[in-house]
């Protein structure tokens, strides 16, 4: 394994961990902890995003461009994750599961077309 892929292992598994608890802590009002919650969330966030850097740092490669086409991927792979929470919570909390399941196969079929359209077909 290379130094640059168990660095970005080992933090992007502390970002995730931090991102999770934090929504754990935002969104269980059991746990009372709600601004907690939205620092740990946000602490992960950053964390993450700093793990972007140093994998493409390490592995020679060149910072990401923001430009009008990877916003545009962003936002619509953002979409694909709401959508597809969204369906979950059809069927769990609502407890529609015709129309939940729906709408997350829509969220699966909208994150699996970002492959084809970020790499292109061949």
């Amino acid at each position: 394994m290379k130094k640059s892929s168990f660095a970005a292992m080992i933090l992007g598994t502390v970002s995730g961990v931090l991102f999770a608890l934090g929504m754990c802590m935002a969104l269980l009002p059991e746990w009372n902890a709600f601004r907690e919650g939205i620092i740990f969330g946000v602490i992960g966030i950053v964390l993450g995003l700093v793990t972007l850097i140093v994998w493409r740092k390490m592995e020679g490669k060149q910072p990401v461009k923001v430009n009008g086409r990877n916003l545009l991927f962003a936002i619509f792979g953002v979409l694909g994750a709401l959508i597809l929470g969204l369906g979950m919570c059809f069927c769990m909390v609502w407890e529609n599961i015709v129309l939940g399941t729906v709408i997350g196969l829509v969220g699966i079929v909208m994150l699996l077309s970002l492959i084809p359209m970020t790499k292109g077909l061949k």
